[in-house]
């Protein structure tokens, strides 16, 4: 059993601190950004970055969905962790300044992958389609943010 790491990053033309705001309101923005992947999303502590409990789940493939209920935290500036309470997920947000009104956002996730042969299955597709979901949220972000 290894760690397993999804990470995907994109430039959005809008202030650091805007772009972050946004991706924090879990009571709002955040719920318009997320693709069909997702469904169930719950908002059931807080709303507004550290301290929110949040409740989803997470259609990675048409067989394989995850119930995930994230407890958020911000540990420095321009950082957002989701932890899952129900796996050992753990999805970090990165937002920092990339030039005059624009934000560089990094997406990582990371858990405990399984062993054997599913756990190399998992390794090596798992990220790629993770990526893909993150990558949709993003030019969600991208949209909202540079209307």
């Amino acid at each position: 059993m290894g760690q397993v790491e999804a990470t995907t990053q994109r430039e959005i033309a809008a202030d650091p601190e805007d772009v972050f705001d946004a991706l924090a309101d879990y009571s709002g923005m955040r719920h318009k950004l997320l693709p069909e992947h997702f469904s169930e999303y719950e908002v059931r502590e807080g709303g507004d970055g550290k301290g929110t409990l949040v409740h989803w789940k997470l259609q990675a493939t048409s067989k394989r969905v995850r119930d995930c209920l994230l407890e958020v935290d911000e540990p420095t500036d321009g950082q957002l962790v989701e932890k899952d309470r129900n796996s050992s997920m753990v999805t970090t947000w990165v937002v920092t300044p990339a030039g005059a009104g624009r934000a560089n956002v990094v997406i990582t996730t990371t858990w405990n992958g399984a062993g054997g042969i599913g756990g190399f299955f998992e390794r090596t597709f798992a990220p790629k389609g993770l990526a893909r979901i993150y990558d949709a949220i993003l030019a969600n972000l991208a949209r909202e943010m540079e209307k």
